[in-house]
C-alpha cells in the first residue's frame, strides 16, 4: 500500500510548490464543466436554453457548497488520522464518510426533485423555461451522489498525497463531459438531441467515471476504503466528528454565493455597464488565483496531517511560507494588473464605457487580491487545527461585516469608485485579521510531540475566571455584612 503520510516530511515550500504544479490542471478543470456546458447550450436556437441553465447556477453553487463542506469534514479527520499514522482510523473515518455523503445526497436528490418548480418559480423561471429547468434539474438531482463523491473523492486522493492522480481525475471527468456534451445535446444516430437535458447526463456520465475510479484507488491503491459492516456506535461517532467540520466549512462557504448575490444588486443600482464590467472584471480576476489556488488546495490536508502527527512546527512553517507566497505573488499580479488595466480590458469588451469602467475596476481591487488569499488560508489553520468555527467566523466578518456594509455606504453615496473601493477595504481588513489571528493560533501552539491543544480550553478558563469572580463577590458580600452588624 501507498505510503500517505507525505506532508509530514521534506521540504515545505518544496512540497507545497510541488503539489501546486500538480493541482494548476485540476483547478483550471474545475470550471471546465460550467464552460462546456454554457458553451454548447449557446449554440441551441433560442435565448430560452441558456436562460434556463442561468437559473440552474445559483441552485447548483449551493448544493456544490453543501457537498463541499461535507467533503472537507471527511478530508480533515482524515488528514489527522493520516499524519499520526493511524491509518486503519483514517480508513474507518473515509468510508464512513463515503456512506454520510451517499445518504446526504439521496436525501437533497429526492428533496430537490419534490421542490423544482417551487424553487425555480421563486426564482422567476416560467413558461418554456422553466420546463427546461426542470427537465435539467431532474437529471441533474438524480447524478447528486455521482456530484458529491466525485469532489469528494478527489479530496480525499489530495488528503492521502497522490495529487497528481487527483489532478488527473478531474481533468479526465472534464475532458469526458466536453466530448459527450455534443453528442447528447444535439444528437448523433440512434442517440436522439435532448438539448439542455443532454448536458445534465453528459456530466452525470463524466462524474460516474470519475467516481468510480477514485473510489477503486482508495481502495485498491491506497487502502483506505473498507467494504465490511460498521458497528452502528463507530458510525455515529465518526459522523459526528466530520459534522463537526462540515458544518462550519458549508457555512462558510455558503457566504460567497450570498454576497455575491448581494454586492450585484448593488451593483445594478449603477446601471447595467457596471453589472457588465464587475462580470467581466470577475473572470478576469480569477487568472490571477490560479496558481495561489492550486497552492491552497494541498493546504488543508498538509496542516491536519502535520496536526495529527503532532509536529507543530512544520504547521508554522507552512504558514509563514504560504502567507509569504501568495502575498508576494498576488502583489506582482496587481502591479501587471494596474499597469496593463487597458489594455487586459479590450480581451473582455468592445464597449468603450464598460473598458472605462472595468479599467478602473482593476486599478482599484488587485491591490487586496493578496490579503484575500491570506484570509482564505488563515480558514484552513483554523479548520486544521481543530477549530473549524473559527474560519466560519472569518468568512462572515469579511462579507456580512465588512463588504455589504461598506457597499451600501458605497451605494448611499452613490460613487462607483467607491464600491470598488468598499471591497478592496473589506478584503485588505479581512486578510489582516485572518493573518493576526492564524499567526497567533500556531505561535500558541506546543513544542512538537505534545498532545495538541483542546479546542475547549478557552472556555473551561473562562469558567475559572466566572468561579472566581464569584468566590471575590461573595467574600466582599461576607465583608459587608460583618460591617453592617457592627
Amino acid at each position: 500500500m501507498k505510503d500517505n503520510a507525505v506532508y509530514t516530511r521534506g521540504s515545505i515550500g518544496g512540497t507545497m510548490l510541488k503539489t501546486a504544479f500538480a493541482m494548476v490542471a485540476g483547478t483550471l478543470a474545475m470550471s471546465g464543466y460550467n464552460i462546456a456546458d454554457t458553451y454548447f447550450v449557446g449554440q441551441l436556437s433560442g435565448a430560452e436554453p441558456l436562460a434556463a441553465m442561468g437559473f440552474t447556477f445559483p441552485v447548483i453553487m449551493l448544493i456544490g457548497c453543501l457537498f463541499h463542506g461535507l467533503g472537507i469534514g471527511v478530508m480533515t479527520t482524515a488528514a489527522q488520522a493520516l499524519g499520526g499514522n493511524k491509518k486503519q482510523k483514517a480508513a474507518r473515518l473515509i468510508t464512513s464518510g463515503v456512506l454520510l455523503i451517499t445518504l446526504f445526497s439521496v436525501l437533497l436528490a429526492i428533496a430537490g426533485m419534490s421542490t423544482t418548480d417551487w424553487v425555480f418559480a421563486r426564482f422567476g423561471a416560467a413558461g418554456r423555461t422553466l420546463e427546461l429547468v426542470k427537465g435539467y434539474m431532474n437529471i441533474w438531482y438524480f447524478g447528486c451522489v455521482t456530484a458529491s463523491l466525485s469532489m469528494a473523492g478527489n479530496d480525499l486522493l489530495i488528503s492521502a498525497g497522490d495529487t497528481k492522480v487527483a489532478s488527473g481525475m478531474m481533468m479526465l471527468g472534464m475532458i469526458i463531459n466536453v466530448l459527450l456534451d455534443p453528442l447528447f445535446i444535439f444528437g448523433w444516430g440512434p442517440i436522439p438531441a435532448m438539448g439542455i437535458r443532454g448536458a445534465a447526463l453528459a456530466t452525470i456520465i463524466s462524474q460516474c467515471v470519475a467516481t468510480l475510479t477514485v473510489l477503486w484507488l482508495l481502495y485498491s491503491r491506497h487502502g483506505l476504503l473498507k467494504f465490511e459492516p460498521i458497528p452502528l456506535r463507530r458510525l455515529r461517532s465518526s459522523w459526528l466528528v466530520m459534522i463537526r467540520f462540515a458544518i462550519p466549512a458549508s457555512i462558510g462557504m455558503l457566504m460567497m454565493p450570498i454576497g455575491s448575490a448581494v454586492i450585484t444588486r448593488i451593483t445594478a443600482e449603477f446601471g447595467d455597464t457596471a453589472v457588465a464590467a464587475t462580470a467581466a472584471g470577475g473572470r478576469l480576476e480569477m487568472i490571477a488565483f490560479i496558481f495561489p489556488m492550486a497552492l491552497g488546495i494541498s493546504l488543508l490536508p498538509m496542516i491536519g496531517q502535520n496536526f495529527g502527527a503532532r509536529l507543530y512546527s512544520r504547521i508554522r512553517q507552512c504558514r509563514r511560507f504560504a502567507m509569504r507566497f501568495a502575498f508576494l505573488y498576488l502583489a506582482v499580479m496587481a502591479i501587471l494588473y494596474f499597469c496593463f488595466s487597458e489594455q487586459l480590458v479590450r480581451q473582455f469588451s468592445t464597449d468603450p464605457e464598460v473598458q472605462k469602467v472595468m479599467a478602473l475596476c482593476m486599478r482599484i481591487i488587485p491591490w487586496g487580491f493578496g490579503m484575500i488569499e491570506i484570509h482564505r488560508y488563515s480558514g484552513f489553520f483554523f479548520t486544521g487545527c481543530g477549530r473549524p468555527a473559527v474560519a466560519a467566523w472569518l468568512n462572515a466578518l469579511r462579507i456580512l461585516g465588512l463588504m455589504i456594509p461598506l457597499s451600501l455606504l458605497a451605494l448611499y453615496l452613490h460613487s462607483l469608485p467607491g464600491l470598488f473601493l468598499a471591497r478592496l477595504v473589506a478584503d485588505v481588513t479581512a486578510g489582516g485579521t485572518g493573518f493576526l489571528l492564524a499567526r497567533r493560533l500556531t505561535q500558541n501552539l506546543p513544542e512538537d510531540g505534545a498532545p495538541p491543544p483542546v479546542p475547549g480550553a478557552p472556555r473551561h478558563l473562562a469558567h475559572i475566571v466566572i468561579r472566581r469572580l464569584r468566590s471575590i463577590a461573595t467574600a466582599q458580600a461576607d465583608i459587608d455584612n460583618r460591617s453592617s452588624t457592627q
